[in-house]
This record gives C-alpha cells, sequence and structure tokens, in this order.
C-alpha cells in the first residue's frame, strides 16, 4: 500500500509539475506575441486616431506651393479624417473645397481644362487645398491662425475680424474669432499640425 501511495504522489507531483511547465509556456508565449504584435497594435491606434493618406501627394504639393506638410494633414483630418466625400453646402473631396472656390482657384492658377468634378480626385482635390492655403496665408501675412479661420470661416469675415482686432492695437489671437466653430476649427488643425509632424514624421519628409 505505502508503494503504491507513494507512486500516486511522485506522479501527482510530475502532473502538477507539468501543469506549471504548461502555464509558464503558456505566459513566455504570450509576452512573446505581445511583444511582436505591439508595434501592430500601436500603428492601427495611430491610424484609427490620426489617419494619413496620400503622404506622397502631400509632400510634393507641399514643397511646391511652400507649405509645411503637417498643416495640408491636418487640414484634411479636420475636413473630412481622409475620408473623401461631398458636403450637404456642396464642399467637394478630402479637403471641401466649395464649387465657388475651386473656379475662382482655377481661374487664378490658369486651370482652363478644370471641372467640379476634378475635386473627386484625390491629387486634385489636394492640389487645389493647398493653393488656396498658400493664397490665404500670403492674403494674411503668413498667419496660420488668420489663414485657417478664412479657409472655415470665410475671407470677408476674417478681414472684418482683424480690422476690428488691429484698430484696438492688439495682435489677432485664436480668442478673437467669434465664430465658436471656427474658433474650434482652427485649434483642431493647429493641434493635429502638431501630431502629424510628431507622429509622421518620416512619413511626411521630416526625417529620412
Amino acid at each position: 500500500m505505502r508503494n503504491t501511495s507513494g507512486r500516486r504522489q511522485v506522479a501527482s507531483t510530475r502532473r502538477r509539475a507539468g501543469r506549471g511547465r504548461v502555464v509558464l509556456l503558456t505566459l513566455v508565449l504570450c509576452g512573446v506575441v505581445a511583444y511582436l504584435l505591439a508595434p501592430l497594435v500601436q500603428k492601427a491606434i495611430q491610424e484609427l486616431t490620426l489617419p494619413l493618406a496620400y503622404q506622397g501627394i502631400i509632400r510634393q504639393q507641399a514643397a511646391a506651393k511652400g507649405l509645411d506638410p503637417a498643416l495640408i494633414a491636418a487640414v484634411i483630418y479636420a475636413e473630412t479624417r481622409f475620408d473623401a466625400r461631398t458636403s450637404p453646402t456642396g464642399a467637394e473631396g478630402l479637403m471641401q473645397i466649395e464649387p465657388a472656390t475651386a473656379e475662382f482657384l482655377a481661374r487664378r492658377s490658369g486651370g482652363v481644362n478644370f471641372t467640379i468634378a476634378d475635386l473627386g480626385t484625390p491629387a486634385v482635390n489636394i492640389a487645389y487645398g493647398s493653393y488656396y492655403l498658400r493664397y490665404l496665408l500670403d492674403e494674411f501675412g503668413g498667419s496660420e491662425v488668420l489663414a485657417l479661420a478664412a479657409y472655415n470661416g470665410g475671407e470677408t469675415n476674417v478681414q472684418r475680424w482683424l480690422a476690428g482686432v488691429q484698430a484696438q492695437g492688439r495682435t489677432f489671437t485664436v480668442s478673437d474669432i467669434p465664430f465658436p466653430q471656427t474658433r474650434a476649427y482652427v485649434e483642431k488643425v493647429m493641434d493635429a499640425q502638431q501630431q502629424y509632424r510628431q507622429k509622421y514624421a518620416r512619413e511626411l519628409g521630416y526625417t529620412e
């Protein structure tokens, strides 16, 4: 009986040890898998929270028009999150360009063959949106705050707001934008611009 009991104890000990090794091996494998998948998960989360596409076009247009590529990406993010669509007001494409604005830009840039339908093409839409940003920056002395406010709230409105602030002898700031939607838009774009510089430095050409 003692031999039988002893053998049972040995077998039980071996089973417990075997289960322990299985648990340990499982934990090790889970750790390895988590380590290998972490960059992919992080990238997926990043793309969901701060998407980026058409980076080649963005970089090309930024270089051609003397713009910060992160600014272009941030405007696209604020307008459509890189999901092109037509707005209820008729704004088209990734950068939500109004047909009247597009026709103005086409005349100004010499785009004689331009049609509104062209705004559905990402390369054309980003080119026109970038041209518009460059135009607004030039109109407002290089101020990104004023240019972005005009992109969202209209050039005429911004000129009126700026004149009022200048009449008081002050420098225009984001808090001087009276439209809550436009003020929130400018803050959103400028915050996203910083994030795009940091998170997509290589994709946007800041580092190699």
